[in-house]
């Protein structure tokens, strides 16, 4: 799966929303970083610079830009990590309902449950993208 193929086609699927959502800037992209401590994944760091300001369907990806909201990453990842026990190398991209999609170190995308860990995983962000967020929208 290609990252800059499923990105184009979240482009195409983006809804149109009263206040439009913008994409981060690379300072604030790098401040997130320092702020949790972790480097970002390349294709996690190309996600939040070209397609982070996506509105499509149900899930709502974690955003890094000022006043992100429920989907201000920082927020999103001390909760998963002080409330629900997500481990610390597991970055959470998207919170859906108490539940997590996070990024490991390689790039794989990991579902982690309330309930704790599952066996749901995807080999990169683009599958996950494509088969989660794009199939199930």
């Amino acid at each position: 799966m290609n990252l800059d193929h499923v990105i184009h086609e979240l482009r195409e699927l983006n809804e149109p929303v009263p206040k439009p959502m913008r994409l981060p800037t690379p300072d604030e992209v790098a401040r997130a970083q320092q702020q949790l401590g972790v480097i970002f994944h390349p294709d996690y760091r190309k996600y939040l610079l070209e397609a982070s300001d996506i509105v499509y369907g149900t899930l709502e990806p974690c955003t890094v830009t000022p006043d992100g909201g429920h989907t201000d990453l920082i927020a999103v990842a001390r909760d998963a990590w002080g409330t629900v026990g997500v481990p610390q190398d597991l970055i959470p991209i998207c919170e859906d309902n108490g539940d997590y999609y996070c990024m490991d170190t390689s790039g794989q995308i990991v579902f982690w449950s309330h309930n704790g860990s599952t066996d749901e995983k995807w080999p990169d962000l683009a599958t996950w993208i494509k088969q989660v967020w794009i199939e199930k929208g």
